[in-house]
């Protein structure tokens, strides 16, 4: 479990299309050219550009919306961020690095012609424009940006909005479960992601981690040695399969014959933009072939 909401496994239209999309609007945080966009504008360091990057459509605001809306990030981890970033780069100076970086990595990575991408930012909108972005703050606040005009950047902008939207659905899943967000990475280390990827990804602390691993283990949900047991992995696999529900819309929308095109026309660029991911990653995504 993380704020990206899901794994690559199953046969599920909304898991399937997540894996599409995901390493798409990925390119923003790990692509070189993206984090020489967002340090051109004053955002040194890895997690300037993505705080700023990713809180900005919000506005120039404090850490507690961000600790909220992120969910699995530590309060302390965000506030070494939030909001020196917005002294550094106002929030629209972000949101411009951050399209500008992403589009520069999409022209590095695709060799889609203008028509293809046409008939998917077709495809797109159709789907994502009349999504109801109701307590999906992150979502909403995409979703009211302006639409670019550069291809490539409403193709990012898209993909964008529908990670946002997944995410918010996800963060509303865990917190029906009654999982905090160190919880959630616990037991998501407990299944297959690595501690020493997740804790330090997202700022907690061993005390921190340890309590969160007491409290998962007196719900039965964690043996000794941190592994899930089988009550906790049908926990998680109950937050994904909510995670899955919350974010079919997109694709009831768009129908089974234009999802399927889309995934088929998304397919290789996800790909190549999959193939430039550190392994492994706090995403989930694993490498391509």
């Amino acid at each position: 479990m993380d704020v990206g909401g899901g794994t690559t496994g199953g046969g599920n239209v909304a898991r399937r299309m997540w894996a599409l999309f995901e390493p798409i609007h990925a390119v923003t945080y790990f692509a070189p050219r993206s984090r020489a966009a967002f340090e051109a504008v004053g955002l040194r360091g890895f997690w300037r550009g993505y705080f700023a990057g990713r809180a900005a459509p919000l506005g120039a605001i404090g850490p507690a919306p961000v600790v909220a809306a992120f969910f699995g990030f530590a309060p302390d981890f965000v506030a070494r961020a939030i909001p020196d970033v917005w002294q550094r780069a106002a929030p629209e100076a972000a949101l411009a690095a951050r399209l500008r970086g992403a589009v520069d990595a999409l022209v590095a990575a695709t060799q889609s012609t203008v028509d293809e991408l046409g008939e998917v930012l077709e495809l797109l909108s159709r789907a994502t424009g009349g999504l109801d972005h109701a307590g999906r703050v992150l979502a909403a606040a995409n979703a009211a940006l302006p639409e670019p005009d550069e291809p490539l950047a409403r193709l990012w902008q898209a993909t964008t909005l529908l990670r946002e939207h997944r995410g918010d659905g996800h963060v509303a899943a865990l917190v029906g479960a009654g999982l905090t967000g160190c919880e959630s990475l616990v037991l998501r280390a407990g299944l297959d992601l690595p501690k020493e990827l997740l804790q330090p990804a997202r700022g907690w602390t061993d005390e921190q981690w340890r309590a969160a691993v007491e409290r998962l283990g007196e719900r039965g949900w964690l043996t000794a040695d941190g592994r899930a047991t089988a009550e906790g992995a049908a926990a998680y696999q109950a937050v994904e399969d909510t995670t899955d529900r919350c974010a079919a819309g997109p694709w009831e929308a768009l129908g089974s014959a234009g999802t399927d095109r889309l995934a088929r026309l998304l397919a290789p660029l996800s790909l190549a933009c999959r193939a430039g991911l550190p392994q492994p990653n706090p995403i989930g995504l694993v490498a391509v072939d």
